[in-house]
């Protein structure tokens, strides 16, 4: 067939079906030889390279390999090969790395499983310990119940009974001048827990209404509006009063039908008992139409008596009504110091010998009286002040004729001369002021030598009351000897020795009480009716009103967010600042002396008490001397004496110790308008210990903002609304304020918590001083003769700075109801010196300073927004603070101390290239 095939290819295909077939068999010859020649280059070639390349390779010279296997530097020659050679290596290292990490995280989760699975453990332990503890306390909590039940029974308030409109008459005593509170007073109108509810008549409903002086009236009646005692249900009031003097001369009505005028109030009651008549009288002109009255068992107050109508502890002398319807202005008062002054003493009087009185117009003194009439001193003594004038051994001023027509004055009572400025003229030169009492002695005071008293008291001239059968205002309740100096008549030629012997020292006292006991009872009407109330309500023994706290309107905010842990707050050291409280806020227990005070200290309470202690039923003071005020040790209810658990160290950290070892603070934070700075203080407070709450004192008429979330630090804050802003708020006594020790902090105050509760156990054992850091001190500027403000870094300090101190809760009533309102608008007025004032009023009360704890000497934040005191004028006002609350006060109560407290226990932190103080520890 091949051959055959072949011919016919030759022969081009002719034949047997020539062409067509040729062609079919040409290209199956292609296809078969394509498919050969390609298995042959698919199987032999790769083979004969293969076996060409190992054989050329197998060479000696290694230079001349091309194919062979190279080292790996002779790769990494190559540029992009070199980099994928340290991305290698660089992987390999990490790789060892991550895994011997992970071999360490293995071990630690295994010791941490085996830790978990111990704590667990423990858990289950201690909640078992803590169920029998609490079944513990329950048991005990449970016995101390039965024994203070079996010890203590309950008391309540006794059933208040209230006597019928007409009550039945008591037995009259002999006469109406032997009243007295046992014979001439109903107490069962006035039980201990009635209030002591006082019901005042409106005089213009009666007659004599219309003689009245207009002035004292109108102040008489604005002072009713606004006393806490006064009630218009008459038929539950204790006592009644009526005002019916000073009446006007014209139109005076007569005796008898103010008499009958009396008798006919609708309360009277036929005899008056449980009333009181007030005379009131704001002339030297006295006006004791009273004397001529029947007046029954009613109680009498006026600044007028005679031997015959006065009833000890019964009636009342009461100071005259000066200023009646303005405040005493008190840049006008003169300073207290220099003690001594250009003249040792004066006197300008006139003594007439006749003056038509009422009281001679209807009966006879003489009448009334047995025995003869007393000897009469008064030309002994003009013999001798005057030989003393003559003497020159001092300056003294004695004029016994009057340049002008004298005022009018009762029989043997000594007028006074010119006008009332003129007087106080002559009194602010003199060191003592004398006060000759009339010559016939059953005259036990009159208005003259009252008013002679108010004027020396109110200009520091020390008065000298020449009589001692005097009875002066208010005598029966304050401790005279203090504040004047009363002699009998027959020592007139001692009285030069004896004035001149007094040291400086004791005259400052004596000038200082003389201008406490004008402030507090005589300078105002409000003072004076103060005053005559609490005097009743003294002698019957209720104790007084609640004192008025300042309500807290609080603005709503939201709270939650977890207060952080700073760790500048929280680097104490090794120090154990004390635990926590897990227990619900713990107030300071309540006052609870109002009635034992009342009955056993009445006498003390008011001969040596600043004036508002009679005021105050909470009072944590022991009331003394101004000079000498001091704390019942913490001043309110039953302390357990022995409390303390004694020990050092991490024993004496751990807990308050002391008679009192459960105690808290509260925090009051004046802000104003700096949230971020605010938030970030509030945060610095998490875990302080025995912190019972933080009122912040919002000082901005504009709200916080509504999405502001305010910090959870474990203790209630109180974001408490003011009506304004001003920096007294900082110390309103607001009633959130529920603990003894308030700590006073600005809101840019940077304090480590060690420093806060070193302070705070300082100020437990000092509980009547202001504790705190930042130190000023105060420096007499002798160029310009004026008080300067000064904080330099010194030893030396007499001002604490409230923005960063611990104070008694009760020094904010003082400040805002009892300080003088002129300080308060001071402090409005230049929006400063709030600090300067606590520490005026403080220093006065206590006649001590303040005290300063560690070296702090700053205590702003860093990176807080500019306060207040970076203003340029800044200082210049606290020097005008200072020199205006010194006028305010009459003297500079501020007192130097290089006293600073430290702790053996709390590290000191003194600047490197600062003098260092003595530290007494």
């Amino acid at each position: 067939e091949l051959m055959t095939g072949y011919t016919m290819l030759r022969n081009g295909g002719v034949g047997n079906g020539g062409q067509p077939w040729l062609l079919r068999w040409s290209s199956r010859i292609r296809l078969t030889w394509l498919s050969f020649t390609l298995f042959i280059i698919l199987v032999f070639f790769p083979l004969i390279a293969h076996y060409y390349l190992t054989t050329i390779d197998d060479a000696d010279d290694a230079g001349k390999r091309i194919f062979g296997p190279r080292t790996g530097n002779e790769l990494c020659e190559v540029k992009h090969v070199q980099d994928l050679c340290r991305i290698r290596e660089s992987v390999s290292e990490e790789l060892l790395q991550l895994e011997a990490k992970r071999q360490e995280l293995n071990s630690e989760i295994a010791k941490l499983n085996l830790k978990i699975e111990a704590c667990k453990k423990s858990i289950e332990n201690a909640k078992q310990d803590l169920l029998q503890l609490k079944n513990v306390i329950s048991q005990t909590e449970h016995s101390y119940k039965e024994l203070m039940a079996q010890n203590q029974p309950k008391l309540s308030l006794p059933i208040r009974l209230l006597p019928d409109k007409d009550d039945a008459t008591f037995p009259l005593p002999k006469s109406n001048r032997n009243c007295r509170l046992h014979n001439c007073f109903d107490y069962s109108r006035c039980p201990l827990t009635s209030g002591f509810p006082v019901y005042v008549y409106n005089s213009d409903d009666y007659p004599f209404g219309s003689s009245l002086d207009p002035l004292i009236k109108q102040a008489f009646e604005a002072t009713v509006r606004t006393n806490v005692y006064v009630t218009e249900n008459a038929n539950i009031a204790c006592v009644y009063i009526i005002l019916v003097g000073e009446m006007q001369e014209p139109v005076m009505p007569k005796p008898t039908e103010l008499e009958q005028q009396l008798h006919s109030l609708p309360y009277w009651r036929t005899d008056g008992h449980n009333h009181l008549i007030i005379n009131l009288s704001r002339k030297s002109e006295t006006q004791n139409f009273i004397y001529n009255i029947s007046t029954g068992r009613a109680m009498i107050a006026q600044s007028t008596f005679y031997d015959a109508q006065y009833r000890p502890g019964f009636d009342i002398v009461v100071s005259p009504l000066v200023h009646a319807m303005s405040e005493p202005n008190f840049l006008e008062i003169p300073p207290q110091v220099p003690v001594k002054r250009k003249y040792l003493f004066s006197f300008q009087g006139e003594k007439i010998e006749s003056l038509r009185s009422s009281l001679q117009e209807v009966r006879s003194f003489e009448e009334e009286i047995e025995g003869n009439a007393p000897a009469d001193y008064d030309d002994r003594i003009i013999t001798t002040l005057k030989a003393v004038q003559d003497s020159k051994l001092d300056f003294v001023l004695v004029e016994f004729t009057c340049k002008n027509q004298p005022k009018a004055s009762l029989p043997t009572e000594w007028a006074l001369c010119g006008e009332r400025d003129d007087r106080l003229e002559l009194l602010k030169l003199s060191t003592f002021a004398l006060i000759i009492t009339p010559g016939d002695t059953r005259l036990v005071i009159s208005a003259g030598c009252a008013m002679r008293l108010f004027e020396a008291l109110e200009v520091g001239a020390i008065p000298v009351v020449l009589g001692e059968q005097v009875q002066l205002p208010y005598n029966d309740v304050i401790r005279w000897n203090e504040a004047a100096l009363i002699i009998p008549k027959p020592r007139i030629t001692e009285v030069h020795f004896l004035l001149r012997s007094i040291s400086d020292n004791d005259l400052l006292a004596m000038r200082r009480q003389g201008r406490f006991l004008w402030e507090t009872y005589f300078s105002t009407s409000d003072n004076v009716f103060s005053t005559v109330l609490a005097i009743i309500r003294t002698r019957i023994q209720i104790p007084a009103a609640p004192i008025r706290e300042e309500t807290a309107v609080e603005i709503p905010h939201r709270s939650g967010k977890a207060a952080g842990t700073d760790p500048n707050m929280a680097d104490n050291g090794d120090l154990d600042l004390g635990p926590v409280e897990t227990e619900p806020p713990y107030a300071s227990p309540r006052y609870l002396r109002n009635f034992t005070l009342t009955a056993m200290d009445i006498y003390r309470n008011w001969n040596s008490a600043p004036g508002p202690f009679h005021l105050f039923p909470y009072t944590p003071f022991d009331p003394v001397l101004p000079s000498e005020a001091k704390f019942l040790g913490s001043g309110t209810g039953f302390r357990p004496i022995g409390g303390g658990a004694g020990g050092s160290g991490k024993e004496f950290q751990a807990a308050l110790g002391g008679n009192v070892p459960r105690e808290q603070f509260t925090v009051v934070m004046l802000t104003y308008e700096r949230e971020e700075v605010l938030m970030n203080s509030l945060e610095r407070l998490n875990g302080l210990p025995y912190l019972n709450k933080v009122v912040v004192v919002w000082n901005s008429p504009k709200l916080p903002s509504e999405d502001l979330l305010w910090p959870d630090i474990g203790v209630p804050i109180m974001v408490v609304r003011t009506e304004k802003n001003s920096l007294n708020n900082r110390f309103l006594p607001w009633d959130e304020i529920e603990t003894e020790a308030i700590l006073s902090i600005d809101d840019d105050a940077h304090l480590r918590h060690d420093e806060i509760m070193f302070g705070f156990r300082v100020w437990r054992e000092a509980r009547d001083r202001i504790v705190g850091f930042p130190g000023r001190y105060h420096a007499w500027d002798i160029p310009h003769q004026s008080w300067l403000y000064n904080s330099n870094y010194s030893c030396e300090l007499s001002m604490v700075l409230t923005g960063a101190a611990f104070f008694h809760k009760y020094y904010a009533y003082l400040y805002s109801y009892v300080m003088p309102q002129a300080i308060r608008d001071m402090v409005d007025e230049y929006i400063n010196c709030e600090d300067i004032a606590m520490n005026f009023l403080v220093s006065h009360l206590t006649r001590k300073p303040p005290i300063k704890v560690t070296s702090r000497w700053t205590f702003r934040c860093p990176g807080c927004p500019q306060a207040l005191s970076h203003d340029d004028s800044h200082f210049h006002e606290r020097h005008k603070c200072i020199n205006f609350f010194v006028k305010v006060y009459g003297y500079m109560p501020l007192l130097y101390t290089q006293f600073r407290v430290d702790s053996v226990l709390f590290k000191t932190r003194l600047p490197h290239d600062k003098t260092k103080c003595f530290k007494f520890i």
